[in-house]
Formats: structure tokens, sequence, C-alpha cells
């Protein structure tokens, strides 16, 4: 039975009372095992974190980690096959590259568990997944996988296949290509069913993307939609309500200005990334201010960096821009760590510091969303991945 003990720290749980308090954690086979004010129990590991500030790992919910690698061009980019607009059945697992060091740097950063979502070229591009950031193979380091399927709507889509000559290449054209194939899994599904419950009928033949889109209607994992402009985030919605599907809207750089109409859809927005340049024409609203406005509304928002866009150790800096635009801080952080968790469904496990929950722990040197603030330590698993030495 290992055990850990990191005392002398501020905790912040991340739980619904955001509770904070002056104390210590342990940490037990992985999980965190108790904590407390009082004084802590004997261990013989012991970490001194120095009057700091203890927080559940960052979770960017989504990513491209391992997908794009760092510092390669085409033999590293594995992210969109852009030969075939409809993919759900590719998964992202089999590109991510673990050993590629965006991993290690997100760590060092303090962020512990990534979604990793093929690349938005394919208004359906495949099944994403939840990882681990610290492993070497990646089959070890899966959290949830499928936890998603992505689809994409907008200029990505329009600009790749209007280059190749093929559709679709308008927004009605993306839209009808994502709803045919999902008519297809319907009907797929209805055959199946009806199969099972009659001996002579020998059910449709296999389909590999139908069968990925299956859980999907099930109800067992949601629909990433990339989207940016309003228009593009109601098609996304409108799409979602026609098949009965789970949608979170992923970027929404214009959902600000339809914060209000959006709020009674009860729908994730994954916020970002906001720090870059406004790089095609549904980016012209974007603004630092976004999240703020969208938590502020009573929307559950998520704020990524969109890794390799904007590297994930620059993670926290993009909470510290929120903030200064107006985000509440508590908001910022639980956008990085209880928001993610509850949108991947993993909120026993990950977001939070919790009795019983996965012991991935960051130890601040202070306030996190002050720049000059240091990542101490991190554990993820209860492993001691990183600790600063300077």
């Amino acid at each position: 039975m290992k055990q850990q003990l990191i005392k002398n720290v501020t905790v912040w749980t991340m739980d619904e009372a955001d509770t904070r308090f002056s104390g210590w954690l342990l940490i037990e086979d992985g999980k965190i095992s108790a904590t407390g004010t009082q004084a802590p129990p004997d261990c013989e590991q012991v970490i001194d974190g120095a009057g700091g500030v203890l927080t559940p790992g960052l979770i960017d919910i989504h990513s491209h980690l391992g997908l794009y690698e760092d510092g390669l061009g085409f033999e590293g980019a594995d992210g969109n096959e852009d030969t075939d607009p409809v993919t759900p059945h590719l998964r992202v697992i089999d590109g991510i590259n673990p050993m590629d060091r965006g991993f290690r740097e997100a760590v060092e950063a303090g962020v512990t568990a990534v979604a990793v979502s093929p690349g938005s070229a394919n208004p359906i591009g495949g099944q994403i997944a939840l990882l681990k950031t610290a492993g070497r193979r990646v089959d070890d380091m899966v959290l949830k996988a499928p936890l998603a399927i992505k689809f994409a709507l907008g200029e990505n889509p329009k600009s790749v296949y209007h280059d190749k000559d093929e559709s679709p290449v308008t927004r009605m054209a993306t839209a009808a290509l994502i709803r045919e194939q999902l008519y297809k899994a319907k009907e797929y599904l209805a055959r199946r069913e009806r199969a099972e419950s009659d001996p002579d009928d020998d059910g449709p033949d296999y389909d590999i993307k139908l069968e990925a889109l299956l859980p999907l209607l099930w109800g067992k994992i949601e629909a990433h939609f990339h989207a940016h402009r309003a228009d593009d985030i109601f098609t996304a919605l409108r799409i979602a309500k026609e098949f009965g599907i789970k949608p979170v809207i992923v970027h929404g750089t214009e959902a600000h200005l339809v914060a209000d109409l959006l709020a009674g859809e009860c729908v994730p927005v994954v916020s970002g990334p906001y720090m870059t340049d406004r790089s095609k024409p549904e980016l012209r609203n974007l603004t630092d201010a976004a999240p703020g406005v969208l938590a502020g509304a009573g929307i559950p928002t998520a704020i990524t960096v969109d890794h390799p866009e904007i590297p994930l150790r620059l993670l926290p800096m993009a909470l510290m821009l929120a903030v200064r635009a107006g985000m509440d801080k508590t908001d910022a952080l639980r956008a990085v760590t209880s928001v993610p968790a509850q949108i991947a469904g993993m909120e026993k496990r990950i977001g939070g510091l919790q009795v019983g929950m996965d012991a991935d722990c960051v130890l601040w040197s202070g306030d996190p969303l002050d720049f000059a603030t240091q990542v101490q330590a991190v554990w993820i698993n209860g492993a001691l991945e990183y600790r600063r030495t300077t």
C-alpha cells in the first residue's frame, strides 16, 4: 500500500462549494484517501508544500496532442484523413504519439488530462479519446475511448474540399453529409434490432462507419461540434435535436454574441483558443472576454488552447487572460478542472480533490492565476511525475 502525504498547503478542492482549506492531502494507491486540517497522519513519503496551493490537475477537453508532433511537418501530422469527408470509424488513439514532447511540457504546466480529437477537415472526423498526460503507451493512458465523435462545421470542411473540387463546398452540403450518415446509422441500428428478434432476418452487412456512430445514437457518448460562427453553432444544435444526440460546442468563437439564446439550451461550450490571430473570417469576433460572458450567462464553459494551435504549456496563461477580460476567478479555474470533467462524464474521477478521486494534483507556489506563480510538483494517478528543482 503506497502512501504519500502532501502537507502545509492550501487545498482548493474545486467541489460545488468551492471548498478551500489549509492542511494536507493523503494519496494511497493512486487515489486521494484523506484530507484534513488538523495534525497530518504519519507517512514515510512526505512532501512539504511550503505554504503553496494544491489544486486538481488541469484538463483541456479539446486538443490534438500527439497528433501533430512538435517540430515535424507532414511526417508527424496525423489529425486529418482528408481523402474522405465522412470518417467516424477513425480512432484517434491510433494516431497519437505519447513520446511527443508536448506531453512532457503539458505535465510540467500542470495539465494532467486531455481530450485528443481528430482535426476539423472532415464533417465527421472520427473518435475522440480522453487521456492522462503521463505514459509511454497510449493504451495505458486512456481514461475514456471513445469519448465523443468529432464533427466540423463552417470554413474548415468547405476550404479543404473546395481545394479538391469535391463535396462539401458549402455549409449546406456539410450539414447534409452529417445528416445522411446519421440517418444511415439510425436505419442500420433499426435493422440490427429487428434481426435480433427475428431468426430469419440476417440483418445488415457490417459497416464500420455506421457501427462507430451507434454509441452516439445510444447516448453513451457525445457529439463534439467544431463551430465558430453563431449560425454554425445553431446548425449543430439543430442536427443534435433531430437525432437526439448530446452536443458539445467546441471553439464557439461567436457564442458570446448569442449567450442569452444558448443559456436555455444547457449545452456546454469549450471556448478558445483566443490567444491567436484572426486567421480566417469566422474568427473576426474573437475575444478573451468570451469565456467570462458564457460562464456569466450560466453556460457550462470550459477553456481550450487547441494544442498545437497554442501549446498546452500555456493553458494557465489562457485562464489569466480570461480573468483579465472579466471572467470570475473561480469560473476560470473550473473551466479547466470540474467543468471539462463533467463534460467528459468523469467528474467522479478527475477535476477535483475529493476523497476517492484520482490523485491528479498540482502544487503551485502561490495563486495559480498569478503570472509569477510556478508549478512546483505534479502528480498523476498518485505518481509524482514532475518536481521543480530550480
